[in-house]
């Protein structure tokens, strides 16, 4: 699905996920990864639904919590506040444990992200940004990108083919699973750098890199993109400003220090811009489809009213 602040201009598109992302992996403030976390989770459900979302967290994202949360704690010993001892004598930390669930959230939501990033900053717009910068590494990047969710594709296609003569990887023993398999992997590797093959000697025959070389684009930076930036702006200001002052700053080695917790003024308005800023697109979407409800409704009156609009 396309929302409304996917078809804002791509530089914004990215200047949002460089943000929202960027925060989230080198700010380990509680609060702010809660933020972050809730706020990812519900752009994915506007964007890809609640279903596909919850079956995404549940098989990658609290999978990948878990394990952090319980190596963290069991290979760094740092901390003061001691509960206990592992069964080599090394000392399980609260500080360790309280740790390992911060950087738990943070992949989490660094994960929900950039499934988020994938649905919004396609194959074009990443070349649009970057492609007379750095023309090769942006379509390496782009095809890269582009190339997960048509494996997955190509997947099901080869799996259906070999099922049908009877090479499944649910036909036959362990031993005769094992092979399917890897002959499947096989026809999709093959598949994949042929494709890949084809795509650089099409690139290539069409001048893709060469000085000089023009490209048509649909992108223009209007209006409602400069006011967009202007917005964003100041809420980046916001958080530049409440991040250098220290009211999102937090320590766990050898102990934990976190501050705005309880709550302060400065620390308050650092959180709550943090926030507006993640839920920016789905405030933008929302908007759009009340306004498209309106403009539906006027209509239905106005029809109910005896006009009818082939004939006005």
């Amino acid at each position: 699905m396309r929302d409304t602040f996917s078809s804002y201009h791509p530089a914004l598109n990215m200047l949002y996920f460089v943000v929202v992302i960027g925060v989230t992996i080198f700010v380990n403030h509680p609060v702010v990864l809660a933020i972050s976390f809730l706020s990812a989770v519900t752009y994915s459900f506007l964007l890809k639904g609640v279903k596909h979302t919850l079956k995404f967290n549940l098989m990658f994202s609290l999978p990948a919590m878990i394990v952090v949360a319980l190596i963290n704690p069991m290979f760094n010993h740092y901390g003061v506040t001691i509960i206990g001892y592992l069964y080599n004598g090394n000392p399980f930390t609260l500080e360790s444990c309280i740790y390992g669930l911060v950087m738990a959230m943070m992949l989490a939501a660094t994960l929900v992200w950039f499934s988020c990033y994938t649905e919004v900053m396609t194959s074009d717009k990443f070349i649009y940004l970057f492609g007379k910068i750095i023309p090769a590494l942006s379509l390496i990047l782009s095809m890269c990108l582009r190339f997960v969710p048509r494996f997955a594709r190509q997947m099901n296609v080869i799996s259906d083919g070999q099922k049908c003569v009877g090479r499944s990887t649910n036909q036959g023993n362990i031993v005769k699973r094992i092979r399917h398999g890897i002959t499947i992997f096989s026809i999709l590797v093959t598949w994949a750098l042929e494709n890949a093959i084809e795509t650089a000697d099409s690139m290539k025959c069409r001048g893709y890199g060469e000085k000089g070389r023009t490209a048509f684009s649909i992108y223009r930076f209007d209006k409602r993109d400069g006011m967009a930036l202007t917005f964003m702006a100041a809420i980046i200001g916001i958080l530049i400003y409440g991040v250098k002052k220290g009211y999102a700053y937090a320590m766990f080695n050898p102990k934990i220090v976190i501050t705005g917790i309880p709550f302060t003024p400065d620390s308050l308005l650092v959180f709550a811009s943090y926030l507006i800023f993640c839920l920016m697109p789905v405030a933008m979407e929302l908007y759009e489809r009340y306004v498209w409800k309106k403009m539906r409704e006027n209509i239905t009156k106005e029809d109910m009213g005896g006009y009818r609009l082939w004939e006005v």
